[in-house]
């Protein structure tokens, strides 16, 4: 799961879970920091569990690239 949020950061990891507040909880995650000038690519920040408040996600979406099945491609 990709996850944006309202400084610009992206995270990416796998959904566990979420709660009344709208806050998210995901594991295995990746930080993304703003995107550089150019073609440079960004090396992720490791962050393993994270849990995301409700008020700072902008969008949340489907990470495609980390899909294994197939099927969903």
């Amino acid at each position: 799961m990709k996850v944006k949020m309202t400084d610009g950061r992206t995270l990416i990891g796998v959904f566990l879970c979420t709660d009344r507040e709208r806050n998210v909880i995901l594991g295995g995650c990746e930080e993304y920091l703003k995107p550089l000038e150019g073609n440079e690519k960004e090396e992720p920040r490791i962050l393993g569990l994270a849990m995301i408040p409700g008020h700072h996600i902008v969008s949340i979406s489907i990470d495609k690239s980390q899909l294994q099945d197939s099927e969903f491609q």
